[in-house]
């Protein structure tokens, strides 16, 4: 497995479009897969590849000049539980470290719903450091309580 970061536009769609329609407990809202297919186009974006074969990627937007965010991330369902988002979140790191962040943010649904997808989603980014800051119910619609967790970045000074 290696992680590569993608400059080129159109492999960047094609990698998330793949990706992310194979997700469809994640994101099966087709209006919000499309737009974070066509955002992720223009934002610095990671994947993680067996041989030529993408298997996931991560999409990061700056928030401002000391806070980036995963903006999207995906793995193929086939591929859950072996350490490519670990892997992937790894080279987050060391990115945001490059680009001197200080804190690394990411928006989830809130355990406040029952959905069990994203229970395992925000497993994921306790075991990888982040903490939950906020539940902002009205940013995604009172169905889908938008939980912010951040985490700190050491970077070596």
């Amino acid at each position: 497995m290696e992680v590569k970061e993608i400059t080129d536009k159109e492999q960047k769609r094609e990698i998330s479009t793949n990706i992310l329609n194979s997700l469809p407990e994640w994101f099966g809202i087709p209006e919000a897969t499309k737009e974070y297919i066509d955002n992720s186009c223009n934002l610095p974006f990671l994947a993680v590849f067996e041989g030529a074969k993408p298997l996931g990627f991560v999409s990061l937007k700056e928030n401002n000049k000391y806070t980036v965010e995963i903006y999207v991330m995906g793995i193929l369902p086939n591929y859950h539980g072996q350490g490519l988002g670990r892997n992937l979140f790894n080279e987050v790191l060391k990115w945001t470290k490059a680009h001197k962040y200080e804190y690394l943010q990411v928006k989830t649904l809130d355990d406040s719903h029952t959905d069990s997808h994203y229970a395992i989603t925000r497993k994921f980014y306790l075991s990888m450091g982040f903490r939950p800051l906020e539940c902002i119910p009205e940013l995604w619609g009172e169905e889908n309580p938008c939980l912010i967790m951040i985490q700190y970045i050491q970077n070596d000074k």
